[in-house]
């Protein structure tokens, strides 16, 4: 029967069955849903259309419809409608062309420009009238709170069982779920093995890239999951070791949404799915996996993770200890504006504050020379550790003693499933017809390939056993000996084969961080921070340029000159103050040269012969020069050196002599101010 909308003008374009359905597996399953749609040929030719003018559009068979966007199907029709070239859009029901009012509501406006009907199989609406705009829009609201509704009743339904810990997630390797749906460990026993020794050598080496360096080293392979569930054996990589050390299953925990999908940044681009922070996680159910680790060893494996990541410029991590000299690098905070301190080796070892600079461009807050630093740490460390370092280092041997026992016992399961694929690979062979050359030649060549794996891992760890060394064990009398001598850290710390990275892993067992702060030029006020709230302070005296910069340089030299007026030698002034506190400018303690410097300033002479100075007839010295242009010696030296002054030694005095002349100290002024770029002595008479 013809509809009242329908017209002549209609009937002269195309009218098109659009074909939906939402999944594949309804494509496979909904059989008489899709015939019914393909069915509605039928109604178009009732409605006067002919059957040549009558096209299908399944493009979108399997697709969602809550976009348009990857729809191709949909994008060619409303080409054509906009086009003109179709009368007639037919669908089963109007929610096969959208479940979204946005793509909705300007398909009904375009429908309506172009005098294109929309039938679905309650009737056919004109969206160009009043009435048939206003049934299919509410036609399509109703459309997409169903979407919502159905969404949000199988969200309920899926959250009730994630809150159980009974939802079915794709397990890692080294846990199964049996048909019962009860999850235990991979019978595996390598499998297992393999899972527990990934942990325990990151435990061990404290970075996921060491740790893929220990299993490379014993050439040994990781059980991962495939895109079928099962379990292939394939070689390490640091982003296969995190996922499993992130992977809270491995704790016993089932959790669910760890990730959250966050919306697409271009249009018809799929939506993005990034990890969620640990505090929300939308379902955590404890002890509901057997666990490989506790789930306190799973906390402080997150917590070395996070430090370990290369940011520890920032306050938020400490970052993985490196073999750099600083050894207080990521731990090291300002004491000024409070922002972690980073270390630079370009001149020297120093911890710098540059995080103002780079944020607002002001200049450098502290630039401190962790020498000085880094040894009073390490005092106060060796004092915080001396009572218990014999319990440490035995801990440490077993430590280490069960690792290799680990990597041995790996080695060797991996060995004996070698041994099982060779021997299958061998049946395998023997059971094809010796007449069947393509099958025989290629079973030949995976056995051949089976049996080369296999004798290369045999060598391998034979190879490994010969060279493992033997565990050192300490008698009663080396133990007695060791502690009695009481404090021995001091000198295995010297030991070259220890390594800045140990040293400064052994630093971080006890200090959580250090807070350093110049509180005078020559002084820095460091303070530890230990494990546990603890603090230890103290003034650390540093290197300087000048001796002017020196807190007690005033006193210092008070006390020179009092002790070199009694006729005191030099050496026996400087050990004599330092003993009382005082030092140069760049050494712990004070300097002959520092004392007699300050005591020929001031002219204070020790033998007679200094008392006045050397006078040459018609010469100037190079300090009498100096006294006479008010500038210091070293100006004229460094001159002299770098043959911007031409002048030699005069052979009898061995000194640099200058004409007492007017024009001798005019051409060092211009000298001085720029005017000449050399002066020549050495061709003058006399020279």
């Amino acid at each position: 029967m013809i509809s009242e909308h329908v017209t002549a003008r209609h009937l002269s374009r195309k009218a098109v069955i659009y074909i939906r359905q939402s999944t594949p597996n309804q494509v496979l399953t909904n059989q008489e849903s899709t015939r019914l749609q393909y069915a509605l040929r039928q109604r178009a030719l009732e409605l006067g259309w002919h059957d040549h003018d009558i096209e299908v559009i399944d493009a979108d068979l399997g697709l969602s419809a809550q976009t348009t966007s990857h729809r191709q199907g949909m994008m060619d029709l409303i080409g054509r409608v906009t086009l003109g070239e179709i009368g007639l859009i037919l669908s089963w029901e109007v929610t096969r062309l959208s479940r979204n009012c946005s793509d909705w509501y300007p398909l009904l406006d375009l429908c309506g420009y172009r005098q294109c009907l929309i039938a679905d199989r309650d009737g056919v609406y004109d969206p160009g009238c009043q009435n048939g705009r206003l049934l299919l829009g509410l036609k399509g609201t109703i459309s997409e709170i169903e979407l919502h509704t159905l969404r949000g009743r199988l969200t309920a339904g899926l959250h009730s069982k994630a809150a159980r810990g009974d939802l079915g997630l794709i397990l890692p390797a080294g846990l199964v779920r049996d048909p019962s749906g009860v999850v235990t460990r991979d019978p595996d026993q390598e499998v297992q093995a393999r899972v527990a020794l990934v942990f325990a050598t990151f435990l061990e080496k404290k970075s996921a890239s060491r740790t893929l360096r220990a299993l490379q080293s014993h050439s040994l392979a990781l059980p991962r999951r495939d895109r079928y569930g099962g379990v292939r054996w394939k070689a390490p990589t640091v982003s296969a070791i995190i996922a499993m050390l992130k992977n809270p299953a491995y704790a016993g925990a089932f959790v669910y949404g760890r990730t959250g999908t966050t919306r697409a940044p271009l249009p018809g681009a799929r939506p993005l799915q990034k990890p969620r922070p640990r505090e929300e996680w939308r379902f955590v159910v404890k002890d509901k996996y057997p666990a490989y680790i506790s789930w306190e060893t799973f906390d402080r494996i997150q917590e070395m993770l996070r430090d370990n990541y290369a940011e520890y410029d920032r306050n938020r991590t400490r970052g993985v200890p490196r073999p750099g000299a600083a050894l207080l690098h990521g731990i090291v905070y300002c004491g000024e504006c409070g922002h972690k301190m980073v270390v630079q080796y370009k001149t020297g070892t120093r911890y710098i504050c540059n995080y103002l600079r780079q944020q607002h461009g002001v200049p450098v807050c502290q630039c401190l020379t962790a020498d000085p630093i880094d040894a009073w740490v390490v005092q106060a460390f060796f004092e915080a550790v001396a009572p218990a370092e014999l319990e440490v280092w035995e801990r440490s041997q077993a430590a280490q003693r069960q690792a290799e026992e680990a990597m041995a016992r790996s080695e060797a399961q991996q060995i004996e499933r070698l041994r099982y694929q060779a021997g299958l690979a061998e049946r395998q062979f023997d059971r094809v017809d010796p007449d069947n050359r393509n099958v025989a030649a290629e079973l030949e060549r995976r056995w051949e390939a089976a049996l080369r794996e296999l004798h290369q891992a045999e060598e391998n760890f034979a190879q490994r056993q010969a060279s493992r060394a033997r565990p050192l064990e300490i008698s009663a009398d080396v133990r007695s000996a060791f502690l009695a001598t009481g404090r021995r850290l001091p000198a295995l710390w010297q030991d070259p084969t220890l390594g800045n990275e140990r040293r400064k892993a052994l630093l971080r067992c006890l200090i959580d961080k250090v807070v350093a702060h110049r509180s005078a030029p020559d002084r820095i006020q460091v303070r530890i921070v230990w494990r546990g709230g603890a603090t230890s302070e103290r003034e650390v005296e540093v290197p300087v340029g000048d001796l002017r910069r020196l807190s007690r340089a005033a006193e210092m030299e008070a006390r020179i000159l009092e002790m070199a007026g009694s006729a005191m030698p030099d050496d026996q002034i400087a050990a004599a103050l330092t003993a009382e506190g005082y030092r140069s400018p760049m050494s712990d303690h004070l300097l002959p040269s520092t004392v007699k410097g300050i005591r020929l300033r001031h002219k204070l002479m020790q033998k007679r012969s200094q008392s006045h100075p050397r006078s040459i007839p018609g010469h100037l010295t190079v300090p009498q020069l100096a006294d006479r242009l008010q500038i210091g010696c070293h100006w004229i030296y460094d001159r002299i050196h770098n043959g911007t002054i031409a002048v030699r030694r005069d052979p009898a005095t061995r000194l640099y002599l200058f004409p007492d002349t007017s024009d001798t100290l005019d051409s060092f002024r211009r000298l001085r101010v720029g005017e000449l770029q050399s002066l020549q002595f050495s061709d003058l008479p006399g020279y």
